[in-house]
């Protein structure tokens, strides 16, 4: 888990001011995994009273525009939010909307050098990020990485 002074500094070298709601729901997002913006106003809510939800998603569109968290948008047509950084991909549950993150740098090569190869015309290529969908089984949750 992430200091508020590190947060803080997240915050402001983003070019944002820096306010106790923001510090909060990065805090939540640091905590939850990939939450959904109520659970973040659920969580947020009890440390700062009178926080409206209107003010939650705010803050959210607000850190997404600047990069500091990404959007994950679920099969379902929930949109959940991801706090890290570090390149990577997600595996989602369709049974349970569950969702995890997937780290591969083998993969990530195969598929910048697949990109790099094929040249499509009239695109500039600047991420690739994969949403892998199945279902997990119970067994396997402790070996996901």
């Amino acid at each position: 888990m992430k200091t508020i002074r590190h947060i803080a500094k997240e915050i402001s070298a983003s070019g944002l001011k820096v306010t106790p709601q923001r510090i909060a729901v990065m805090q939540a997002l640091y905590k939850l995994s990939h939450p959904r913006a109520e659970e973040i106003y659920n969580e947020v809510s009890e440390s700062i009273p009178g926080l409206s939800p209107t003010t939650v998603y705010n803050v959210l569109d607000i850190l997404a525009s600047k990069g500091m968290i990404k959007r994950v948008k679920t099969d379902s047509g929930v949109m959940r939010y991801d706090a890290v950084s570090d390149h990577h991909h997600h595996m989602y549950c369709t049974d349970t909307d569950r969702v995890e993150d997937f780290y591969d740098p083998e993969l990530d090569q195969i598929l910048q050098n697949y990109f790099t190869r094929k040249k499509i015309d009239g695109f500039k290529l600047e991420d690739i990020k994969l949403q892998l969908m199945g279902k997990f089984h119970e067994s396997e949750k402790s070996k996901i990485i």
